[in-house]
């Protein structure tokens, strides 16, 4: 697929404009994730369940994004953009009020599609109008944005959590993606219209075949989608396990916020940092010091417990810190821009995979030993596998 066409764009935008909307998506997913296990805690009454449902749920966001780029070929990158956006205030908005488990898991899956389609969006804007800045900074800029936006998110959400429901945090969410789509309107991007042909679905389904198996084919790819789905493996495990351990611990909801609050500060100090420290010592160092810490804290939250349990759920963020910003860089970094939107749905489910994945192994952990707290060797694993990945010659 060739480099998409921009007919005209505000004067001065460029792809640190873009990069800053991580200001809206990472305050709104701070909030949402803050209290999403709860939420669904709440409803299915297991914590294992709750592994699997949200195994379910990222397969349904994996398939989303294998089709990316065929709803690309057919409308422009922008409209889909402003469409998501609204879609993600609107289902937002309704998820907040007390509605049965079944409109809410609708809704969920509804916002899935969006929330999917907007982790795609952002980095293929980023490379349009990258000129020369390069995605490393990009990246670190983007990230920046999201920590600053989720720092304070958490402590918000089990404000609004104890004031009034844990579902009620959710209108936060969309009020924020509401003011990222207005935003992103300021933005003035208009982008060329596209034609719409009738959709073949043996065709559609042809293509996405073709366009795994090029993606795959292509040298330094595999290696890149491996890195970015442990990256992505130990963050879905400490999305949704840490506010459910903090919980069943005996501490209450205000020390779940400052447990997840604190955590971003590694985030915040490295951001910037990362970027030359990236240039000078290169992606490698920092991914294997990343992953093997992360399992080594890991393996100590098995069977650490009180207040050291959660200093390990805060120390481990610098783990997390030193690989955000260069994660995905492998497939940047291998792939011309002509290829990065045709191939990039393909690499994103490299994000959602680990939803379905990992949860599901913490969910065996959690039936076969008894506890939450086992689905911290799955972590460690993954951690290990991960760095033995980046040492293998090929």
């Amino acid at each position: 697929m060739a480099k998409d066409k921009y007919i005209s764009v505000k004067s001065g935008i460029s792809g640190f404009s873009f990069a800053n909307l991580g200001l809206f998506t990472g305050f709104a997913d701070g909030i949402y994730n803050a209290v999403y296990s709860l939420v669904l805690l709440e409803i299915f009454q297991s914590s294992a369940v709750v592994g699997i449902y949200v195994a379910i749920y990222a397969a349904f966001c994996m398939i989303v994004g294998l089709f990316a780029n065929e709803l690309f070929r057919r409308f422009s990158k922008v409209k889909v953009f402003y469409s998501v956006m609204l879609l993600l205030a609107i289902g937002y908005a309704m998820m907040s009020f007390s509605i049965r488990p079944s409109t809410f898991i609708i809704l969920d899956y509804t916002t899935g599609i969006a929330v999917t389609l907007v982790g795609v969006l952002i980095p293929l804007f980023m490379s349009d109008f990258s000129k020369n800045i390069g995605m490393a900074k990009l990246n670190s800029r983007y990230h920046l944005w999201l920590n600053i936006g989720a720092l304070f998110a958490p402590m918000i959400a089990v404000a609004i959590a104890g004031q009034f429901t844990n579902r009620a945090a959710f209108f936060a969410s969309a009020l924020i993606y509401l003011a990222g789509w207005m935003s992103f309107k300021l933005f003035k991007v208009v982008q060329e219209d596209k034609k719409i042909s009738p959709v073949d679905p043996r065709r559609t389904f042809k293509a996405l075949w073709k366009n795994s198996i090029a993606f795959f084919s292509k040298a330094g790819m595999l290696r890149a989608y491996a890195v970015n789905f442990g990256y992505y493996s130990l963050r879905a495990m400490r999305y949704l396990y840490v506010p459910i351990v903090v919980i069943e611990n005996g501490f209450s909801k205000d020390t779940l916020g400052w447990v997840l609050t604190l955590g971003i500060i590694p985030y915040l100090i490295l951001s910037e940092m990362m970027a030359k420290l990236v240039r000078k010592y290169g992606k490698k160092l920092w991914l294997l010091i990343g992953f093997l810490s992360f399992a080594a804290f890991s393996a100590l939250a098995t069977f650490v417990t009180g207040f050291p349990l959660l200093a390990i759920f805060v120390m481990w963020q610098i783990s997390g810190a030193l690989m955000e910003s260069v994660h995905d860089l492998l497939f940047f970094d291998n792939t011309k821009k002509s290829e990065q939107t045709k191939f990039y749905g393909v690499f994103r489910t490299s994000v959602n995979l680990p939803n379905v994945i990992a949860p599901i192994l913490g969910a065996v952990c959690i039936t076969a030993f008894g506890t939450t707290s086992a689905v911290w060797l799955v972590t460690a694993v993954i951690g290990v596998f991960s760095a033995l990945v980046l040492l293998a010659k090929k």
